[in-house]
């Protein structure tokens, strides 16, 4: 079995990475060995780069934050992307996943993971077919081999985890017809599969062939994010037969691929109403054993076109305080356009607010230690402790430049008639 992170927790071996990620989080070493022998804590952390700062997901850790960059096909400007990362990594991304689609995808990945502390993930399906359509003309033309061997080189480059689309099976495809939906396959590694799969009448190479997408992982050390390609795209579609078949099988792919030394998470919805996400995060813990889930917000309705990211912090709020680990953001121009950096700046932030409002709610003493500290403040009327709290200091500071109080110690939200003031200026008089 190849050293990998899960491989070497199964003998008891402390890596580095475990070492940094016990210290950052504050548990017992041996309490997070065990987490990550078992499968129920992930560090993505691939062999052939070095991890500036390791991270673990999964359960007894803080709730973590995903912030997705790159290209398309009508806006290919790495530059800014470049400027997404740095934004993103300033306000707090705990990892970072390329999904270009447009330009020299190699080019643009390996400058961006070249800049990125945190773990760095990919979709290896979008290089595989959109390479294939534009050099032969269609995604139905991708060999089973051309996958593969796209896999092989990102995982060379690098990359710490890799969604990959594996339970998108014929069968699952066929209950999807059989029960209909209002918004179809709305996951688009999951789409370029099923079109591969309907027009060659063919299994989807990445389950047909699992054991050799294990082996490449194993050998790097790449951390598998299990996609869930059919994830609802609508609060109609949320936690129907077909969501649910495939998370199924999600969980008989993650106990393969511990067996195989290689390291798993699960991806999640996806659209789904308030009262239905907790029933998801159970059921996921349950069917695929403990291992971390991955949430996309979860979006709590389908009319927040514009701000998205408030529907996702709501909905990602509540996943994580249930059991969801590991937060992918959504931005304000989610299923409008693609994000500018501002965009990827808001959709961060948002993602951190749930992700810190679960942390708080399940107990973690460091997330309390920042409330705690900023309640203080508030307290005294510190304002520059206040602005050095918060989740986004560079827009509290902002706030309290653009609009200076005649009183330099309140803000003009109240004035003189500043609450916490009054009564502790009628306490000293008290005193007196």
């Amino acid at each position: 079995m190849a050293e990998t992170q899960i491989a070497l927790a199964k003998k008891g071996i402390v890596s580095p990475q475990m070492q940094a990620v016990a210290a950052e989080e504050g548990v017992a070493v041996e309490d997070l060995l065990e987490r990550v022998a078992t499968g129920k804590v992930v560090i993505p952390a691939n062999k052939n780069r070095e991890l500036k700062r390791p991270v673990g997901i999964g359960e007894g850790l803080s709730v973590k934050v995903n912030a997705n960059i790159g290209t398309s096909s009508d806006h290919i400007d790495v530059e800014e992307e470049l400027a997404k990362l740095k934004a993103a990594l300033e306000v707090g991304a705990d990892a970072i996943m390329d999904l270009s689609t447009g330009g020299d995808l190699d080019t643009i990945r390996r400058r961006l993971l070249k800049e990125t502390p945190v773990p760095f993930g990919t979709v290896p399906i979008y290089q595989a077919a959109i390479e294939i359509a534009q050099q032969k003309g269609g995604i139905v033309k991708m060999r089973v081999d051309d996958i593969f061997a796209v896999i092989e080189k990102q995982a060379k480059d690098g990359v710490d985890f890799m969604t990959v689309h594996c339970g998108v099976t014929l069968q699952s495809l066929e209950r999807l017809r059989r029960q209909g939906r209002l918004t179809n396959i709305v996951s688009r590694g999951g789409a370029f599969l099923a079109t591969w799969m309907i027009y060659n009448e063919r299994e989807n190479p990445l389950y047909e062939h699992y054991d050799r997408l294990l082996e490449i992982a194993a050998k790097h050390d790449v951390t598998l994010s299990l996609g869930d390609g059919l994830r609802p795209g609508s609060l109609p579609d949320a936690t129907d037969r077909a969501q649910v078949q495939e998370l199924i099988l999600l969980g008989e792919l993650a106990e393969q691929a511990w067996k195989a030394g290689v390291q798993v998470m699960i991806e999640g919805p996806g659209h789904v109403p308030l009262n239905q996400i907790e029933a998801n995060i159970l059921l996921e813990k349950k069917l695929c054993k403990g291992a971390p889930f991955y949430v996309l917000g979860p979006l709590v309705t389908d009319i927040a076109a514009g701000y998205d990211h408030i529907a996702a912090a709501i909905g990602g709020a509540l996943a994580a305080w249930a059991g969801a680990d590991f937060l992918c953001y959504v931005t304000p121009a989610e299923h409008l356009r693609l994000p500018t950096v501002e965009d990827v700046r808001e959709g961060v932030i948002g993602a951190k607010i749930a992700a810190h409002a679960a942390d708080l709610a399940k107990g973690n003493p460091k997330a309390w230690e920042r409330d705690t500290q900023m309640a203080k403040a508030r307290g005294k009327l510190d304002w520059e402790t206040q602005i050095k709290l918060s989740i986004d200091p560079q827009k509290a500071a902002y706030y309290r430049q653009t609009s200076v109080p005649k009183v330099t110690d309140v803000c003009t939200m109240c004035g003189k008639y500043c609450a916490i003031k009054l009564v502790r200026e009628y306490l000293r008089q008290e005193k007196k």
